[in-house]
């Protein structure tokens, strides 16, 4: 369950009589668009249907059994979202705007680069400030990833940016290899791996191009920073060191 505090109000009225229950915003907006595949325990903040949920007043049982057919609160709550709407304070519309507005930064860091600076990865810093330069506003209602191309199109205005993937090959000297493989593999998608004759790992990997300085960090993190981390084109060049 979730705290109270981060909950919000769905409201439902129906047959002259008004349904509430109290769950994570996000959920809810999930549940409306038919999109929420987690557990209902996890996302509500009390099983229970009320008639004014900052009172704790309930509704009749036979109400719950003419309106919904059943009285099991697992199984109203659902209908109540769906079907009702979803009641948010200012306060929480603004909580949840920044939130958003933080994970939409955050994803177009990971994902994009500069294409006049040898695609280099944008600093959040950047992103940030262009995003207020363009006048962007993230709609808390809305998910993250469904506003992404929205953002890049206010961005591409005010700054040289592309979302691009990148493919990285890794050395790890044989003192740090057998632990420090496991970590590098999981960072994106491995496309090969050799183990060497002097017991080095060499990796090539693709993942997000705006992660290339989070890599570099993680081989000197791991190799006290004796390894080796560079841009390929040609996913077949593993020539070592």
């Amino acid at each position: 369950m979730i705290s109270l505090d981060e909950a919000v109000t769905a409201r439902l009225e129906s047959h002259g009589e008004r349904f509430e229950v109290l769950i994570d915003p996000d959920a809810a907006l999930a549940m409306k668009r038919g999109e929420f595949e987690g557990e209902l325990e996890d996302v509500i903040a009390a099983e229970d249907v009320f008639e004014n949920a900052s009172r704790g007043d309930r509704p009749a049982e036979e109400d719950l059994e003419t309106v919904f057919g059943t009285t099991d609160p697992l199984e109203i709550i659902p209908q109540v979202v769906e079907r009702g709407e979803i009641q948010i304070t200012a306060e929480q519309r603004e909580e949840m705007q920044e939130r958003k507005h933080r994970g939409l930064v955050n994803t177009i860091t990971r994902n994009a680069v500069n294409p006049q600076m040898d695609d280099s990865p944008h600093p959040p810093e950047r992103i940030e400030r262009a995003l207020e330069e363009a006048g962007f506003q993230i709609d808390p209602m809305e998910p993250v990833e469904n506003q992404v191309d929205d953002a890049l199109e206010a961005l591409r205005p005010v700054i040289p940016i592309r979302f691009e993937e990148v493919t990285m090959a890794v050395q790890l000297p044989a003192d740090y290899a057998g632990s420090g493989q496991a970590r590098v593999r999981e960072f994106g998608d491995l496309e090969r791996e050799e183990w060497q004759n002097d017991g080095s790992w060499v990796g090539v990997l693709t993942f997000p191009a705006g992660l290339q300085n989070d890599l570099y960090e993680l081989v000197n993190e791991v190799t006290s920073g004796e390894g080796d981390a560079r841009v390929i084109k040609d996913k077949d060049e593993l020539r070592t060191r």
